[in-house]
């Protein structure tokens, strides 16, 4: 990571804007280096690591400003209000969500564009980007399995329960047919998303499994001709080049005699990513995408559960859905690093599409049979 170098000094006398506007850095940089150091304190090993030091290169961006500053630093302002609230969350959660949102927070810095930073302090503010990203792609990737299924079953339900009620709903019957039908769709939609959920992730790991090494060939490594070494086979069948290849299987055979003696196995294929883990675990997903595709669509039938009719059934449930699916979408946004805001209308949009061409069948329809 660059280092910030010293600020020369200004080449002319700084206005009261370039004051304020130095003030407000300092404040930024100060309450970002906060987060992380707040952040950390909740990581462990290496992610701890990682945390301080970005921190630590916070401290080297507030020491430039204050250098500009000199006699005028005054006193010490609160940062704005995104970070506080970043501040806030990493306090009290520490998740990859505060991840996300730190993610966003690098990728929003005004220093490239303004002349009173220094290149290497943007340049320090990009690396700070991918720094971050890389560490909440962990977190992304330890919830994602489970994650995806229950944003998945939630929009699920929302949507095509939302549209299956105004569709019977605009199509003239009573109340309480709305009502069963809505309640028939959540218990069968909840039911095949759970299903399908387990059968695809289960599918998912046993294709991951059956091209996982397996480990009980380790034993068949004390026995194979050093000459005529097949175990640089295994290593080229999984891409690396002919030379590349040898070099490792030299290097493993070397330390299987190294450590003739102990009865450790040596593993045969090096490192392997465990892609287990970003998959999700079956019943996991099965019950998350039930649970969550059955809360979804419960929200549209809460109206007529209340008694509600026709039209004011219709505006209610449209309005109670169409704040969930902002809330999915903007969670998926900032988990995604996204904007939350055009995540979460284009949620709204896309459900809200969904619903209105089935009301619009629905009322073509019950014309027709009118």
């Amino acid at each position: 990571m660059t280092t910030a170098s010293s600020p020369a000094s200004p080449p002319r006398e700084p206005s009261q804007a370039d004051i304020r506007r130095w003030r407000r850095y300092l404040a930024d940089e100060r309450a970002e280096a906060a987060v992380y150091r707040d952040l950390a304190g909740r990581r462990t090993g290496e992610e701890r690591e990682i945390l301080l030091a970005l921190a630590d290169a916070e401290g080297r961006h507030e020491q430039h400003w204050l250098t500009l500053l000199g006699d005028d630093v005054g006193r010490p302002l609160r940062g704005d209000i995104r970070t506080r609230v970043l501040g806030f969350l990493a306090r009290r959660f520490g998740s990859v969500f505060v991840l996300a949102l730190a993610q966003r927070a690098e990728a929003r810095s005004p220093y490239s564009d303004d002349a009173d930073a220094t290149p290497q302090m943007a340049a320090d503010e990009q690396i700070h980007e991918e720094v971050v990203r890389a560490l909440a792609a962990r977190g992304r990737q330890r919830l994602s399995g489970t994650f995806r299924a229950a944003v998945f079953g939630a929009n699920d339900g929302l949507v095509s329960n939302l549209a299956l009620v105004l569709g019977i709903s605009a199509s003239g019957v009573a109340n309480h047919v709305v009502l069963l039908t809505g309640i028939s769709g959540l218990l069968a939609g909840a039911l095949s998303m759970g299903a399908g959920e387990y059968v695809s992730v289960r599918s998912q790991r046993e294709l991951l499994q059956a091209s996982s090494p397996n480990p009980e060939t380790s034993s068949a490594l004390p026995n194979l001709d050093v000459d005529a070494n097949e175990l640089t086979l295994v290593y080229r069948a999984r891409g690396m080049a002919p030379d590349e290849a040898k070099a490792h299987a030299d290097t493993v055979l070397a330390r299987l005699h190294a450590h003739a003696v102990e009865t450790a196995p040596i593993p045969v294929v090096g490192e392997v990513v465990d892609e287990h883990e970003a998959v999700g675990k079956g019943w996991n997903a099965a019950v998350s995408s039930f649970c969550f595709f059955a809360s979804g669509a419960l929200i549209p039938i809460l109206p007529y559960l209340f008694g509600l009719q026709g039209t004011t059934a219709v505006i209610v449930a449209s309005v109670l859905v169409g704040i969930v699916l902002l809330g999915t979408g903007a969670i998926v946004g900032l988990l995604s690093g996204a904007s939350p805001l055009k995540r979460a209308l284009r949620q709204l949009a896309i459900g809200y599409g969904a619903a209105a061409a089935t009301y619009l069948l629905g009322l073509l329809f019950g014309a027709t049979i009118g």
